[in-house]
């Protein structure tokens, strides 16, 4: 890819990155995050909530696990033991009262649990050209057996299937770790319940606070999917005008943890000998050296060099020269 193809994606990508947490019109009517133990997928609702407030957009919040949501939520709905219908109709009524609404849903689990629930028909009658759904699906949470049928898709399927954007949220220092051992050649580590250790739950950096890497699948109406690798950094609870008006999130690539300069390295290019076991440098008689060497058939780059092929030899004593045949 050329300097100026990539120049081209960094710039697009972020741009798109912006427009869904800014919810412009149609970017993503549906957009699935998908959290764990080793990271939680608040933060980025957070991010939405904070970003809508500034545009005066009606935030509708389904609350199944929340006792308490975040500052800035125009309605909650509390959809605790409710009926399927019940909840469809308190959410539309929510949303009527906003020409343009946020509808969060803070876990799927609830709805994806009931075998008599058609997960994709409730899903599509909330979305409308002035709702965008944004839900959030824990991957470490299982599901009832009695749910899984052999002839249908399961719901995480079924979800991705339905998204137009997946987010898919990982701690920092986990993937700095990953990147450590790929750098190395080493088997890449597990973490948490990976790890399949007895009273392990949750593995080491996770929930960075710092902040958190998201993993962006956004699929374009032509089909064309776009996959991309942010870095969100945490956010205050009160940020200030001015961290309001200048973007934070950078591209993964772009983080001075996930692509370090390496210490001591030369800015002209050359490969130091560092983590080397035999010296992969010149020293200045080398150098020196190496610039009085004659290439071969150097004199014929110099005499002539661009009128065609000549052959130069040098006859020895035990050469039989014969007049006639050199004259072909």
């Amino acid at each position: 890819m050329t300097d100026r193809a990539l120049q081209h994606r960094r710039t697009h990508n972020l741009l798109l990155l912006q427009r869904f947490l800014t919810l412009r019109e149609g970017s993503s009517p549906f957009t699935l995050v998908l959290d764990s133990l080793e990271q939680s997928g608040r933060p980025l609702v957070r991010e939405y909530v904070q970003r809508a407030k500034t545009t005066k957009i009606g935030i509708v919040y389904v609350s199944f696990e929340t006792p308490r949501p975040q500052d800035g939520v125009t309605t909650v709905v509390n959809a605790r033991r409710k009926d399927s219908a019940v909840l469809q109709k308190e959410i539309s009524a929510s949303c009527l009262k906003n020409s343009k609404n946020l509808l969060i849903i803070d876990t799927l689990h609830p709805l994806a649990s009931k075998p008599s629930m058609n997960l994709a028909t409730f899903l599509s009658s909330l979305i409308t050209p002035t709702v965008s759904l944004l839900a959030i699906y824990h991957l470490d949470i299982p599901l009832s057996p009695h749910t899984a049928s052999p002839y249908h898709p399961s719901p995480l399927t079924l979800l991705k299937y339905l998204a137009t954007t997946i987010f898919t949220v990982h701690s920092l220092s986990q993937v700095l770790a990953r990147k450590r051992a790929a750098d190395r050649s080493l088997a890449e580590p597990v973490f948490g319940l990976a790890e399949e250790t007895e009273g392990v739950l949750v593995g080491l950096g996770a929930n960075d606070p710092r902040g958190l890497v998201l993993e962006m699948e956004h699929r374009r109406k032509s089909g064309r999917e776009i996959e991309e690798w942010f870095f969100l950094p945490a956010s205050k609870c009160q940020p200030s005008p001015a961290d309001r008006t200048r973007e934070k999130i950078m591209l993964l690539e772009d983080h001075p943890l996930y692509r370090p300069q390496v210490a001591g390295s030369d800015p002209s290019g050359e490969v130091g000998d560092e983590d080397s076991t035999f010296s992969l440098g010149l020293t200045e008689k080398q150098r020196r050296d190496r610039e009085n060497v004659v290439l071969p058939y150097f004199d014929a780059q110099k005499d002539g060099g661009g009128g065609g092929g000549r052959i130069l030899y040098d006859m020895g004593v035990e050469d039989d020269f014969d007049e006639e045949e050199d004259e072909i």
